[in-house]
């Protein structure tokens, strides 16, 4: 047994040759992580990604064909659309919660953490904040901007690494993928096949909104959030003289911010956590016992929402499936108009047009829409009454608001993920499933790619509070934390 022990010994003592001592003394091969979208997820997976001490090279590549980071939320538009968030809960960054308000008084001095500031100054803000991670960033990180659109992902070869094809031929190596692909177009409306490609019928009004006109009739389905934008704006454009009517199921406007102090961490969760486990009707329940106890003691009803909201994924992660539906029947459209609001002086802009007979909010459901000449018939029944009624209008405008179904989706990129496998929609039409570290889960219940995640608002299967920026930029520090953990592992099992 001595001789083979010694003979070990004797070749561990040897010189290494010099091929080998290249190897090892070889830098280690650049990383590169390529994140598909450069809206405000993209970009703080980015700017977190740049900001932390990385060992070895790594390459970030964001991609989006339009301006990095802006998306569609933050870019330039004809009417200063407004955040519907105070300025001081806006910042992209946990550990410096006051940035954003800090970047914006510098061209507005006398902004405060309570104002209502515009989305294209918040645009500016993450151009800022990217930029100057970039320039801060290790010697070793280093930043592509790509402009082009990403329509699908593979795997061409055995050793892992994906391929990310653009439209117009191009294609990106990538160790990791980060999807950021923001909000889905809305669900296209029943009935609308033979208006599709007619200027009076919008079916995206992000993609340009509209600007009405003083002598229009405008029907616009969905009273959201998206409906609010789209009303001041056309109406500031058609000078407050355009007819307008919105009609979604039950008729209900977002409410509006108050000036309310955010205490919710003071307040105990336990009983909002108990009443999920059991029914939704529970959950509701103790919801509104916490808004009424709020109320005795001269509080605001907001901070009901915000309570619930600080522990939504724990809620949501309890209810079982069945109860998951049941909200989603019953409850969701309160939830939505009471959890998303509008700056109050979007609400007064709107009341006021609702008092000058400009604005008209219905309950009902649409029957039918057809041509009549230049001109749309609209038929639709009010709710809870069995009578059609019909509307005759110039244009109607689909604000339904995301449609997360991707059973319907008519993405390219994620119909090839899904037709790969690589993918699966939420069966109850809130996203895609994915894990804890947000990598995507494929069609036999585990990751089968192992290396594409995801972030944005398609998280809503697994977390349900995903739309935010004080959500969302939690979830992006998170995942740039699991990516720089991975990218150390990966390069330690290279390097010696």
């Amino acid at each position: 047994m001595s001789t083979p022990q010694t003979s070990i010994r004797t070749e561990q003592c040897q010189p290494q040759s010099a091929a080998a001592r290249g190897r090892q003394d070889a830098p280690p091969p650049e990383h590169t992580i390529v994140i598909v979208g450069a809206g405000f997820s993209g970009t703080a997976v980015a700017i977190n990604l740049l900001r932390l001490a990385q060992r070895w090279p790594l390459r970030i590549v964001l991609i989006d064909q339009g301006q990095i980071a802006r998306g569609v939320a933050y870019a330039a538009r004809h009417y200063p659309y407004l955040l519907n968030v105070p300025a001081g809960r806006m910042s992209a960054t946990s550990a410096d919660p006051g940035e954003f308000l800090e970047f914006a008084q510098r061209s507005i001095p006398d902004a405060t953490a309570e104002d209502f500031l515009p989305r294209e100054l918040y645009g500016d803000y993450l151009e800022s904040s990217l930029a100057s991670a970039e320039l801060s960033a290790p010697a070793q990180v280093r930043l592509e901007r790509v402009r082009g659109l990403a329509i699908a992902i593979d795997r061409p070869h055995r050793n892992g690494v994906l391929q990310v094809h653009l439209a117009d031929g191009r294609h990106v190596n990538a160790d990791a993928v980060v999807l950021a692909l923001g909000n889905p177009p809305p669900a296209r409306l029943r009935g609308t096949e033979a208006l599709l490609g007619s200027a009076r019928y919008v079916e995206n009004p992000w993609k340009s909104p509209p600007r009405f006109r003083a002598d229009e009739t405008v029907l616009i389905v969905g009273t959201g959030l998206t409906m609010a934008d789209i009303v001041l704006a056309g109406s500031q454009a058609a000078r407050g003289r355009a007819r307008i009517h919105a009609i979604s199921r039950h008729g209900l406007l977002p409410a509006p911010q108050t000036s309310f102090r955010q205490t919710h961490h003071e307040h105990d969760s336990a009983p909002l956590l108990q009443a999920a486990s059991l029914s939704i009707r529970q959950l509701v329940r103790a919801t509104r016992a916490l808004s009424h106890d709020l109320a005795l003691r001269n509080g605001d009803w907001r901070e009901a929402v915000g309570v619930v909201r600080g522990v939504a994924p724990a809620l949501w992660q309890r209810l079982q499936h069945s109860e998951r539906q049941r909200f989603l029947r019953h409850v969701r459209c309160f939830w939505d108009v009471h959890r998303h609001r509008l700056p109050q002086s979007s609400w007064a802009a709107l009341s006021k047009l609702r008092e000058s007979g400009h604005l008209h909010i219905h309950a009902g459901r649409l029957s039918a829409l057809q041509h009549a000449g230049d001109r749309i018939r609209v038929s639709w029944r009010a709710r809870g009454d069995g009578n059609p009624t019909s509307l005759l209008v110039d244009r109607v405008i689909n604000c339904t608001g995301p449609d997360y179904d991707l059973r319907r989706t008519h993405d390219r990129l994620l119909r090839s993920l899904l037709a790969q496998g690589l993918a699966v929609p939420d069966p109850l039409g809130l996203g895609l499933a994915t894990d804890a570290h947000g990598a995507l889960r494929g069609a036999w219940g585990r990751g089968a790619a192992g290396n594409i995640f995801y972030i944005g608002p398609m998280l809503r299967p697994e977390h349900w509070e995903t739309t935010a920026v004080q959500e969302l930029r939690d979830y992006a520090e998170r995942l740039a934390r699991h990516l720089a953990r991975r990218h150390l592992q990966l390069n330690s099992a290279v390097v010696p």
